[in-house]
């Protein structure tokens, strides 16, 4: 049985394909998904969205995994986006399709920038480059923690194409609109610091204390309840262009699951018992 075949036939309940470009590792109550191709700096093919949609598929039917760390293999680069040899290849040979916004119909639909129902918290760990589509992945994170060696930036305009992983529309939410433009338009690129000033890096640190650094903030994701944090995630997300009234009102599941858990009567008394909570994600 090929992996492909594995993804279409057997689903997250089947069998694992055989991971290529993506390293894939359940350790305790965390998922570590690496981008495994350093010898071009992380640049994605379609072999490789294909195996990261099996893995996004996995660790969000898994319910021991509690969160997800997403970084690239080697020190030069998380990612540097789409692989334009491949795609120079195909359109040379006219296979290529126009594209636009989004991945549907392409392999590896839905791609973690296009997740928008994944609950869990996924933390990226940058280190190196993070350009165009690898920019737009760490832009879909819940956190961002970066080496001080990390650069960022959307080039697309200087190569004729569109940021459509998210990029145009992230930004301008996640930046002033004309800091933003002048990004997007320019494809000026802006290191960690300045990154982390605006806001878009949650912490900067020396590239030999980044390791420790995620972690840290891995194990105080963990200490919290999946459920609650699961909750949090969905609710500020889905409320970020609601007014006000539009999110009080607006039905959450995962909050009325968290609402209704064990967990959230395990919670008070943990804490009036003086104990650490004993989280059953239920």
């Amino acid at each position: 049985m090929s992996w492909e075949s594995g993804i279409n036939e057997e689903g997250v309940g089947g069998h694992s394909p055989e991971l290529s470009r993506v390293r894939y590792e359940k350790v305790g109550r965390v998922a570590y998904v690496t981008l495994d191709r350093p010898e071009v700096l992380n640049a994605m093919d379609l072999r490789m969205h294909e195996e990261l949609a099996w893995v996004w598929d996995d660790f969000e039917a898994d319910d021991d995994m509690w969160v997800a760390v997403l970084s690239g293999a080697g020190t030069r680069a998380f990612s540097v986006g789409q692989d334009l040899k491949e795609l120079a290849g195909r359109e040379r040979e006219g296979t290529a399709s126009p594209s636009t916004f989004g991945s549907r119909g392409k392999p590896g639909w839905p791609r973690l920038t296009e997740r928008f129902e994944l609950a869990k918290p996924v933390v990226a760990k940058v280190q190196g480059y993070a350009m165009g589509g690898g920019f737009e992945l760490a832009l879909s994170c819940d956190i961002v923690i970066a080496s001080v060696d990390a650069t960022f930036a959307l080039p697309e305009a200087k190569l004729g194409l569109m940021a459509g992983a998210g990029g145009v529309f992230r930004l301008t939410r996640q930046l002033p609109w004309k800091t933003a433009m002048g990004h997007l338009l320019t494809g000026r690129p802006m290191n960690a610091q300045r990154a982390y000033e605006l806001g878009l890096v949650n912490e900067v640190v020396p590239a030999g204390d980044l390791e420790a650094c995620v972690e840290g903030w891995v194990a105080d994701i963990v200490r919290c309840a999946p459920l609650a944090v699961r909750a949090i995630k969905e609710a500020a997300t889905k409320s970020a262009t609601m007014t006000l009234e539009s999110a009080f009102a607006t039905r959450y599941p995962w909050e009325e699951r968290r609402m209704h858990s064990k967990d959230a009567i395990e919670g008070p008394l943990a804490f009036a018992e003086k104990r650490d909570p004993r989280w059953e994600a239920r």
